[in-house]
């Protein structure tokens, strides 16, 4: 990663995990709310960097655009954001929408510090857990320019089969059942390896009941 003071870090990837998430889950509820146009400004900043942006406005041109010198980008637990559009970069509309959403989501938002309102800010403690009742959902999209759209990416919730052993009621039932492919064997209907499979705990009740099938139909 690039150390040049100037260069701003949109990589969600140099955030700590906890921080990650946490942003992740942001963008997911956003998207969840219809706000779709909102993207990655900045997540980690080196102190370098931080004490060149606080330089800003102080001992070199341009607008303040800092209040400290120790940011909890530092710590890999902060993140802003902006606006694409049709919305201006900083809609206030848009993120007071994303705001409230991060309060219920237990992640701080800059609009709501006293004094010192910053909006587009967004960060975690690192003892952050998400809250009962919300998960990720799928593969989060979270743009790192405007022209990138918020995504949410859910595979299709195919009915898991569960695939259960075989697991007679009672050592005769398992005999019986034994004695039953045993037969078949001899009489060449199916092949060896099925009683094997039997007898090793291999067959699934499935595989048994299709394997009685195809005896019942061979045997006609």
């Amino acid at each position: 990663m690039s150390t040049n003071v100037t260069t701003t870090c949109r990589d969600l990837a140099e955030l700590l995990p906890v921080a990650q998430t946490a942003c992740r889950l942001l963008f997911q509820e956003s998207y969840k709310a219809g706000i779709k146009n909102i993207f990655i400004t900045e997540t980690y900043r080196s102190q370098e960097r931080q004490n060149y942006l606080y330089a800003q406005g102080r001992t070199r041109p341009g607008q303040i655009v800092t209040w400290t010198l120790n940011s909890n980008h530092k710590s890999r637990l902060a993140w802003d954001i902006a606006v694409g559009p049709p919305q201006s970069l900083y809609d206030v509309t848009t993120l007071n929408r994303v705001g409230a959403i991060a309060r219920k989501l237990g992640i701080t938002w800059g609009g709501d510090w006293i004094g010192s309102i910053d909006r587009p800010h967004f960060e975690v403690k690192p003892t952050w857990l998400m809250p009962k009742g919300y998960k990720l959902e799928g593969q989060v999209t979270v743009p790192t320019n405007s022209k990138g759209q918020v995504q949410l990416i859910v595979e299709d919730k195919k009915e898991e089969i569960k695939v259960t052993n075989w697991n007679p009621g009672s050592p005769a039932m398992k005999t019986e059942t034994e004695n039953f492919i045993a037969q078949a064997i001899k009489d060449g209907v199916i092949q060896a390896s099925h009683l094997k499979d039997l007898q090793n705990g291999m067959m699934t009740t499935d595989r048994l009941l299709g394997l009685y099938i195809t005896i019942q139909q061979r045997r006609r």
